[in-house]
């Protein structure tokens, strides 16, 4: 997050907006290309009217979905207030001095800071639990194992061959959703399988893949600390239990100097 007592919320994002246009432009269009025209709106005079008023319209969507987050942190704005702020710089007259904006948006990221700090570690824990229900129902379910990691499978189709290797390059097919069913990832909708070696991927799918042969196709359930754990990523919350239904479609096996390099390093770990 920017310094907000360096810059106000608004003018960052007027700079963002007057700026953006413009780079790109430049990526897009040769240097002396002209700028696309803006079909023309019968309720503005001129163009400068009606590219002001799109200026005006495109802060207040940003700053109305930036208020619907900062209430989801039970932090309430009144929109009232924001626009008079707005109004009233523009007069000249704003009723805080620039020292009094510098301190009250100071103290504002604060609470904003606080509050998303607050929240997640409160979503974590309500994940994890929400996740070990999942699980506990699923252990239930017909021909699913346990290990001792606390990772969870079942076995649609066992496939043929060897099962792959931490050094081998696997080619899979999959689908990926949270306990709720939303979907976060999938191959099958990318129209392209995902290649990988399987040390490279989440302790989950390393371990879970070893208990699955080519052609073979399985469900995996792996608890956060074996996926992404408190921190999550973009799309997957703190401390979620993914869900997998994975197909693995073909495994290549490292070269044989992988392998050697590989076997050291094995026992090194163990011998710890």
């Amino acid at each position: 997050m920017k310094s907000l007592f360096k810059v106000t919320l608004l003018a960052t994002t007027m700079a963002v907006a007057l700026n953006a246009p413009l780079a790109m432009a430049a990526e897009s269009a040769p240097a002396q290309q002209a700028a696309p025209q803006a079909p023309k709106n019968a309720a503005f005079k001129n163009e400068d009217q009606q590219s002001a008023y799109a200026l005006g319209a495109s802060l207040g969507r940003y700053m109305e979905n930036s208020l619907k987050e900062q209430e989801k942190l039970g932090i309430k704005l009144e929109k009232d207030q924001l626009i008079a702020g707005v109004q009233d710089a523009f007069a000249g007259k704003s009723k805080l001095s620039d020292k009094e904006i510098e301190q009250t948006l100071q103290s504002f990221e604060g609470r904003v800071k606080g509050a998303a700090q607050t929240k997640m570690e409160q979503d974590a824990k309500e994940n994890a639990g929400k996740g070990e229900a999942y699980a506990a129902k699923f252990a239930k379910e017909k021909g699913v194992k346990k290990t001792d990691s606390g990772l969870l499978y079942q076995v649609a189709k066992e496939g043929t061959g060897d099962a792959p290797k931490d050094s081998d390059t696997v080619v899979v097919n999959y689908k990926g959703t949270l306990i709720d069913g939303t979907e976060f990832d999938n191959s099958y909708t990318r129209g392209e399988p995902l290649s990988f070696r399987l040390d490279g991927v989440i302790p989950g799918w390393t371990e879970g893949l070893k208990h699955v042969k080519k052609g073979g196709k399985i469900k995996l359930v792996i608890p956060p600390q074996l996926a992404y754990g408190k921190n999550g990523v973009p799309g997957i919350p703190a401390n979620s239990t993914l869900v997998f239904d994975v197909e693995l479609l073909d495994i290549k096996p490292a070269p044989k100097a992988d392998e050697k390099a590989q076997a050291p390093a094995a026992a090194d770990k163990q011998a710890q």
